[in-house]
């Protein structure tokens, strides 16, 4: 059995890319060690982490349904993870187990790589109020932008608007053609447009030619939104390497080594996608 071992954690887990990407940083950095798909229920998660320490893990990712709940396990939380109020990501340090969210840093990873000089722009609008739009949010503010938030549900964006305070502002869809008109950078966080849901219906003539288009959607790898933006000349950012980047920050954490983010990842991926989504 490996010595060094990770883990991705959820229910279910079975879609879960993640080791295929960690998988192949283990193999190109020469590591002996494995990254495991871990189903973990609900009910099932105080005794997952009674016997975490012994088990032997270094560390691992924490995805959907349990992103809140690992926190009372936990000794640490950073500044990212309190703020969004999840954990992506847990790792031990000094002996402490602590947890933090790379969301964030995801985001901007694959922005930076696939449109460098984004963030001259100064007004950003994100279409949405889950848990993509608080690391978009969050890091969007991390680089001076201020953020218009629209959602059908105008409460639930105005409580995400009042949780991160000065630079934030919630707004209904029916804004939405004023804001676009303004804004440096278009970004969907909703599920709309994702193989399985309904489209994303949003009209962008309203755009400044130089605006970008940020969807966080991969599967389909180009969604109609992205493919609407780039038909008008858009700069246009798919949402594939934000798995790439965030996995960066917790490889870094467990094996002590900083992985690249390579071509031949991404199409690794992307070659996995298309073969096992029709029409992705």
């Amino acid at each position: 059995m490996a010595q060094n071992r990770a883990f991705v954690m959820g229910h279910p887990i079975a879609h879960s890319r993640s080791p295929m990407l960690h998988g192949y940083w283990l193999k190109r950095c020469g590591i002996e060690g494995s990254y495991e798909r871990l189903d973990v229920p609900p009910q099932d998660i105080d005794s997952f982490f009674s016997g975490f320490r012994e088990a032997g893990w270094i560390g691992g990712n924490i995805t959907v349904p349990h992103k809140t709940a690992v926190i009372p396990h936990l000794d640490h939380i950073d500044d990212a993870a309190r703020k969004m109020g999840a954990v992506n990501t847990i790792w031990w340090e000094d002996g402490v187990l602590v947890g933090g969210n790379t969301d964030a840093i995801g985001f901007l990873g694959n922005i930076d790589e696939l449109a460098p000089g984004w963030d001259k722009g100064k007004r950003a609008v994100i279409l949405g109020a889950g848990g993509a739009t608080r690391a978009a949010t969050y890091g969007l503010l991390s680089r001076g932008l201020t953020v218009a938030l629209c959602n059908r549900t105008v409460s639930k964006a105005e409580a995400l608007a009042s949780h991160f305070g000065a630079g934030v502002s919630a707004h209904g869809m029916n804004a939405l053609p004023e804001l676009i008109a303004e804004c440096d950078l278009l970004v969907n966080t909703t599920s709309l447009g994702m193989i399985g849901q309904p489209p994303l219906d949003i009209d962008l003539s309203p755009l400044k030619k130089d605006a970008i288009v940020y969807d966080v959607i991969y599967v389909p790898l180009e969604t109609e939104l992205i493919k609407a933006a780039k038909a008008r000349g858009h700069r246009s950012v798919d949402g594939l390497g934000m798995l790439l980047h965030q996995g960066v920050v917790g490889f870094n954490r467990w094996f002590r080594i900083k992985p690249e983010v390579t071509g031949e990842l991404r199409q690794i991926l992307i070659d996995d996608i298309r073969a096992k989504t029709p029409g992705a």
